[in-house]
């Protein structure tokens, strides 16, 4: 097979299922493992892909954002290895931020015996923290229903009054250039508060989520700790020039 048909089909199966495994490009194409990641470099250096461990997965638009429902079922497994890891960050009795994300709400089940207190934006966490009896405060302000998010001025005067020992971050965009990115303004300036409000800031991000910026920044890579799963070498690298980066 030639390399555009090779390349025509590796994009073909991306644009449908958004993420794709290199053994299941060798099979697709009938083509050597070597082929199947030389092809995958080309068209990364081409901006039509990002690598990501094992395989590869779509370059989103800078607006793009998906609903809970669908955020919650995309790389599920990962996200819940990285929220077990990042519950082991936090210590007995603390104040902690949980922003309204995906793999922020599946760390809920492993703080319940720490005695914790919780403020969060995400409407999704509150039946969670509530069936676990972990003592929460709710920001206020508007709901944005795509992403259950409580987000607005209400929101920012809410959190304005609390201090926390660790906040817990959802992004849609790691960027060596770009920094940390998110679609929508009023939920970047949220994260950027409780960013700023937290004695230490962890990003909780799949390897999707690198090589990626999206409409709205709310912090440089510095301004916090990041933790993920595993990463291929090349693309992790840069990062860690720039910031701590937990891999789970």
């Amino acid at each position: 097979m030639l390399t555009p048909e090779r390349h025509q089909l590796i994009l073909q199966r991306l644009a449908k299922q958004g993420t794709v495994n290199i053994q299941d490009l060798v099979r697709l194409t009938k083509s050597s493992e070597s082929t199947i990641r030389r092809d995958l470099s080309e068209l990364e250096s081409l901006d039509k892909l990002v690598r990501v461990h094992g395989g590869a997965a779509t370059k989103q638009s800078i607006s793009q954002e998906l609903s809970f429902p669908e955020k919650t079922t995309k790389n599920h497994q990962e996200k819940l290895k990285i929220a077990r890891y990042a519950a082991g960050f936090v210590n007995e009795e603390e104040y902690i931020y949980l922003d309204a994300g995906t793999t922020t709400f599946e760390m809920i089940p492993f703080l319940k015996e720490k005695g914790v207190t919780v403020v969060t934006n995400g409407l999704t966490h509150l039946d969670a923290l509530s069936k676990y009896q972990i003592p929460t405060y709710l920001t206020g302000g508007y709901v944005k229903h795509k992403t259950k998010a409580l987000i607005g001025h209400g929101a920012q005067s809410g959190l304005n009054k609390y201090r926390f020992d660790k906040c817990f971050l959802g992004v849609n965009g790691i960027d060596l250039a770009y920094g940390l990115t998110t679609p929508d303004p009023e939920e970047a300036r949220i994260k950027q508060l409780s960013l700023r409000l937290s004695q230490e800031c962890f990003v909780l991000a799949d390897q999707s989520k690198f090589n990626q910026v999206s409409f709205s920044k709310i912090a440089e890579l510095e301004d916090s700790q990041i933790i993920t799963t595993e990463v291929d070498e090349h693309i992790l690298s840069p990062y860690q020039n720039k910031t701590n980066i937990k891999v789970v």
